[in-house]
Order: C-alpha cells, then structure tokens, then sequence
C-alpha cells in the first residue's frame, strides 16, 4: 500500500482548482440507469469511487466510454442494453453509494437484487429509509441472504416522510420517483447542493422535480426519459479542505471554482476564529500565518456545518489559541484521526460525540494511519504545518474522494510525494 510522505513546515503559494464533486458525481452517472439513450457528463473527477461506480455499472451492462475522459474531459455512458439487475456484494461493500443502484433499477426494469451496503468505518448508517420510501412507491421488498430483492410492476407516487433528512435515501428515491406514475412528494429531504446537481441532471433528462435543495421534493413521475450532456458541480468539501491547507501553512492560497454559497457556515467558522478570507469572482482566497482563535463548532446537516470537514477543522483548531469544542451529530466512530493527531503531539480529549482540543504551538511529525476518507485528508493537512516528517499510511482512503491532492499541493509549495510501502 501506498504511503504519502510529507515534510512540514513550508508555506503554500499559488491557485489551486477544484475538482467536480464526488458526491454529487456518483448518484448522477448511476441515474445514466434510467434512461436508454447517451449521457454525457463533465469535470467528473478521477477517483477510486468513480471507479468502482463504473464497473459497477459496466458490470450491468451499461456501456461506459472513458476515451475522452482523461484531462477533465467527458464520460459518456450508456444504458441501452443491462443485462443484469443485480448489484454484487463485492462492489457494495467497499462503497456504499452503490446501493443507488436499487432506486433506478427498479424503476425503469421493475425489479432490482442489490448487496446491503459497506463504505468508510464511520459508524452505522442503515438503509430502512431507503426501503420505506421505495415500499411507500408500491415495491415489495424481501432480504435474502445479505440481498434486498425489490419487485414493483411499476412504481406509483405516494407522499414520503423521511425520519432524518438522509442524503442516499433521498438521491435513491428521487430516481426512483422520476419514473413512477403520478405525483411523489418526500418530505423533510436532504438539502446538500448534491441533491440540488441530481435534480438537474435529472431534469435535463426530462424528469419534473421541484423543490430540490428545500424541505419538500415534489416529482412528477413520466414515462421515460432521454440523454443529457451535464457538468458536475465543484466538490465543497475538497475546496474547503484547500482553504484549511492555505490557513495553516501560511502564504497565501486561492482556490478556484469554491462555490462560497454551498460553504456558508463553514467559512463563517473560520472567519469567527480570525482567517483572512478573501471571494473572488473564481472562488475564495485565504491568507494563512495569522493569530487563529479557538471556536467551537457543531456538525449538522446541510446548510450547517459540513460533517465532512469536522475532521479537517480539528486540525486548525489543534494549532489555533485557546479551547475549542467539535461536537459530532451526524456520525459515531467519527473521531478516529484524534487520536492520530494526539501522535502528532495535539492535545485532544473525546469525550461521547464530543472533541475537547488544546490548541498547542506546534505539531511535530509522526508515522500516522488513516481510518477514513477524510480522517486521512486531515492527517495530510496536519502533515504541511508540522515540524518534520510525516508519513500517513492506508492513504487508499484519500484516493476516494481527493483527486491527485499531494500533485496539487506539491504545485502550491509543499513538499509531499507518494511512495510505495
């Protein structure tokens, strides 16, 4: 397995682009299910879970055209012949956003065999809402054998009531619905800007979908629906992850194509712990080296503070003045880089969903594992401001969301590379 080796110490200089978004990507080249005719999507990045999706989708029967992909290009799938409806465990368990699979499966093929999900060592995430909405749409669904096997002669609409606003749940049961006959509305959904992207593409492809991105998604179930050509929205969490690079290896960073609308209580953070934070009309430019302060932060879903920059935030707090509290409300098991961070000569104490960290002058390099996609991204940011070396191992975790991330932070000045272990 591969280690990244970073010497810390050394300011960052320089733009840095973001990529198309990874959650935002894969339940859209999954919703290429739906339909027979071409679909073309853009700035979809290269990454081990956009991978796995295509040979998840291959393996369907989908076809799958990366010629132009390379560079930032097009993919072109196409779902014209699937020749199969069943989603393996092998492929589900290493990534759980496979499991979108069942939704579009089911809609357009009246039935669909798909694993019970795996994914990142971040606690339980069930998938019972997924299936409740899918049974409120008129499905029968029977586990077998570590399966789910879902049959519907055709999905109708129904009104759907999601007990927390799940971001899967929502993405598999607005495919679904696209489809259905007559009108669906889910109540209390997920809000990410993720879903927001999906509606679109999904719209283009001829679905009626309103609301996305609020409370209540009303579809208007069609009968089929056609190609598309789509570009990916910028991925949030790796443009906030890039902010708190610039923040704590000083010099000065922008970072290009950050929708600051999709980080609003984000920035507001780091803004309240005192970083120079610059919009442009690109994105947003950040200027590192400053007094920080401690602030205290709570993880909630979209438009609170992202879960998924929890990780990366505790290491600015590690080296910020003062005592900080990061409550974790969205996942358990989630304080896993702690105690690596600890390694680096933090001073974090977890209490429940609870990090109490003492900002400390200085991390010092240390041989550190990740546990986790951005457990791993974090250990990488903590890595630039340490002092000495830094060797984070099982980095196989940050090739699934972070595309070529030691190439772009080699360009802004660190000193970082890959190495085989």
């Amino acid at each position: 397995m591969d280690k990244i080796i970073i010497q810390g110490g050394r300011p960052l200089e320089g733009e840095v682009t973001v990529s198309g978004s990874k959650n935002a990507a894969l339940p859209i080249l999954i919703s290429s299910l739906l339909t027979a005719e071409r679909c073309v999507y853009q700035s979809v990045p290269d990454l081990a879970d956009i991978h796995t999706t295509l040979r998840l989708l291959s393996g369907l029967g989908v076809k799958v055209d990366r010629t132009a992909w390379a560079g930032g290009g097009e993919l072109m799938l196409q779902a014209e012949r699937v020749e199969k409806l069943e989603a393996s465990y092998e492929l589900v368990k290493t990534m759980r956003a496979s499991f979108l699979v069942l939704g579009p499966l089911l809609a357009r093929f009246g039935e669909a065999r798909v694993s019970t999900p795996g994914g990142c060592a971040i606690g339980a995430r069930p998938v019972n809402l997924h299936l409740k909405g899918l049974e409120a749409l008129g499905a029968t669904i029977e586990q077998d054998h570590g399966y789910l096997a879902a049959k519907a002669s055709r999905l109708r609409g129904a009104k759907i009531y999601l007990d927390l606003p799940s971001v899967g749940a929502t993405e598999n049961l607005l495919m679904a619905a696209t489809l259905a006959e007559g009108t669906t509305v889910i109540e209390n959904a997920a809000k990410e800007p993720e879903i927001e992207d999906l509606a679109a593409a999904l719209n283009k492809m001829g679905a009626k979908i309103d609301g996305a991105g609020g409370d209540i998604v009303k579809i208007e179930g069609v009968s089929e629906l056609h190609g598309v050509t789509h570009r990916v929205i910028p991925d949030r969490i790796e443009a906030g992850s890039f902010v708190i690079a610039g923040a704590l290896a000083g010099g000065e960073v922008s970072v290009k194509g950050a929708r600051l609308a999709h980080l609003d209580a984000f920035l507001s953070k780091l803004k309240e712990a005192g970083l120079m934070l610059t919009a442009d009309q690109d994105g947003v430019r950040v200027k590192g080296g400053g007094n920080l302060k401690s602030v205290d932060v709570t993880t909630l879903p979209y438009p609170g503070f992202p879960t998924d920059l929890q990780a990366q935030t505790m290491v600015l707090m590690s080296v910020a003045e003062g005592v900080s509290v990061i409550t974790e409300t969205i996942f358990e098991n989630r304080f896993m880089h702690a105690q690596e961070l600890d390694r680096m000569g933090a001073d974090i104490r977890l209490e429940g969903n609870r990090a109490l960290i003492r900002g400390v002058k200085q991390l010092s390099g240390a041989p550190v594992m990740a546990s986790d996609l951005r457990a791993s991204v974090a250990l990488v940011l903590a890595g630039l401001v340490a002092s000495g070396t830094t060797e984070v191992s099982r980095v196989y975790h940050l090739d699934r969301g972070y595309e070529h991330i030691e190439r772009k932070l080699s360009q802004l000045g660190a000193k970082i590379e890959r190495v085989k272990a």
